[in-house]
């Protein structure tokens, strides 16, 4: 038998989507021997009866649903540690993902490619905020940690041996798109149009996404800790050369500077020292979620095994 590709999928309130998704990835991975992992992130909707409707009709559809919303990052997680595939594809299940790529992928990793990522030609359906606040994390993070992430996306494929070897990282907080690429291997890109998405608006909100984009700096780099160290020392090489300045004046009995100069240095100084204990403030978060050590999703049910389940490590592959 041919290898198996999992195709792994959060779904969170996608509703008739779900048969959309479902529907269209057959039809791109007809002859492949494949299965579809669906992690339904505490939807609202009937999103999950439609997963075991699916499943209960598809063998090759499977379904784990999540006690609760415990947001994207966990539910991918949640579905990788459950697939059992020689190579595992993460896609978007609102379509803007081309599922039409997916078999080029595959060729790719055929031809000895670990990781096979796809970057972005346009930013389809995206408004001009959501381009630029994409565009500014993605080189924000790139500058900061050396991770390249401009057009990068969620849309990848990963071996085996890469995903093993992205499972075995320990942290509570993990950001997928950093992760799978620091675990390095053999890699390459496919460019790729992003689609508009079925099935209206996306469900991120601007709070969302700074949310995620700040969980995705603090969690895979300290760069931001060191930031602030090099802003206070330039701050500390400003405080000696304005006491230089202010000695040399009181001793030439020159004028000093009086409020506006005093005030403008302490605004400065206050936002600085506010932003810096904002930053810190992040990291002891970080620290604080590690150090309770909780599971980082917790399964209700799933489409094959109705009784529920506590999930707090990868799941045996059978």
């Amino acid at each position: 038998m041919s290898r198996l590709i999992s195709v792994v999928a959060p779904i969170y309130n996608e509703g008739p989507g779900v048969d959309r998704f479902v529907e269209r990835l057959s039809q791109v991975l007809r002859g492949e021997n494949f299965e579809l992992v669906l992690v339904d992130d505490g939807s609202a909707d009937d999103s999950w009866e439609r997963i075991c409707k699916l499943a209960a009709s598809d063998e090759r559809v499977r379904g784990v649903q999540l006690s609760r919303n415990f947001g994207k990052e966990s539910a991918l997680l949640a579905g990788l540690e459950h697939a059992e595939g020689d190579a595992v594809v993460v896609i978007d299940s609102d379509l803007q993902h081309p599922p039409s790529a997916i078999p080029a992928m595959v060729r790719l990793w055929q031809d000895g490619f670990q990781v096979v990522e796809a970057v972005k030609r346009n930013r389809t359906g995206q408004g001009l905020i959501g381009r630029l606040g994409g565009k500014l994390f993605n080189r924000a993070f790139t500058g900061l940690t050396h991770v390249d992430l401009v057009n990068a996306t969620d849309f990848r494929l990963l071996s085996r041996t890469a995903l093993d070897a992205l499972l075995r990282l320990p942290e509570h907080s993990s950001f997928f798109r950093g992760t799978s690429n620091w675990i390095g291997f053999r890699r390459t890109t496919i460019e790729v149009d992003i689609d508009h998405r079925e099935g209206g608006a996306s469900r991120w909100t601007f709070r969302s996404l700074f949310r995620l984009a700040v969980n995705g700096l603090t969690s895979f780099t300290s760069a931001p800790l060191h930031l602030v160290t090099m802003v206070g020392l330039a701050f500390a090489a400003f405080a000696v050369l304005l006491g230089a300045q202010t000695l040399i004046r009181w001793v030439r009995g020159g004028s000093v500077a009086g409020f506006p100069t005093v005030i403008l240095l302490l605004l400065v100084l206050g936002t600085f020292i506010l932003l810096g204990l904002g930053v810190i403030g992040e990291y002891l978060a970080r620290i604080h979620e590690e150090v309770r050590a909780r599971p980082r999703y917790l399964v209700q049910e799933k489409s094959e095994t109705p009784k529920p389940v506590v999930i707090g490590q990868r799941a045996e592959r059978s």
